[in-house]
């Protein structure tokens, strides 16, 4: 399921910030997913755009309290070799009708992420 603009979802976003360049991470792949009872579940995926930013739109039904997480895949973005080829940021959804966002601040060799507004 892309990224797609509307207001009959909930809305999930992060933003990607190389810290070494100062500029946003712009085209990296990144996978939402949803646990439950069979494991894993993408509910949405995408690129980030020219500002490093991705919103994504998930279902009502399929938005819920619970477990979640995005999958960064970095290595295209950072080059041959990056330590980290990939980050998984797990999270808890406790209140379904609040906004989430993400970001991710990124190096070569290191990130950080926190729960943004």
């Amino acid at each position: 399921m892309p990224a797609v603009e509307g207001t009959e979802a909930a809305l999930i976003s992060t933003h990607i910030l190389d810290t070494v360049t100062g500029d946003p991470a712009r085209e990296v792949y990144v996978r939402l997913e949803r646990h439950d009872t069979g494991g894993w579940r993408t509910v949405g995926e995408g690129r980030t755009d020219d500002d490093g930013r991705l919103r994504f739109q998930v279902p009502l039904h399929d938005w819920q309290a619970g477990g979640y997480r995005l999958l960064f895949y970095v290595e295209p973005y950072l080059g041959g070799g990056a330590f980290f080829p990939e980050i998984t940021v797990a999270f808890h959804v406790h209140d379904p009708d609040r906004h989430y966002h993400v970001p991710l601040l990124l190096s070569r060799y290191g990130y950080t992420t926190y729960r943004g507004s």
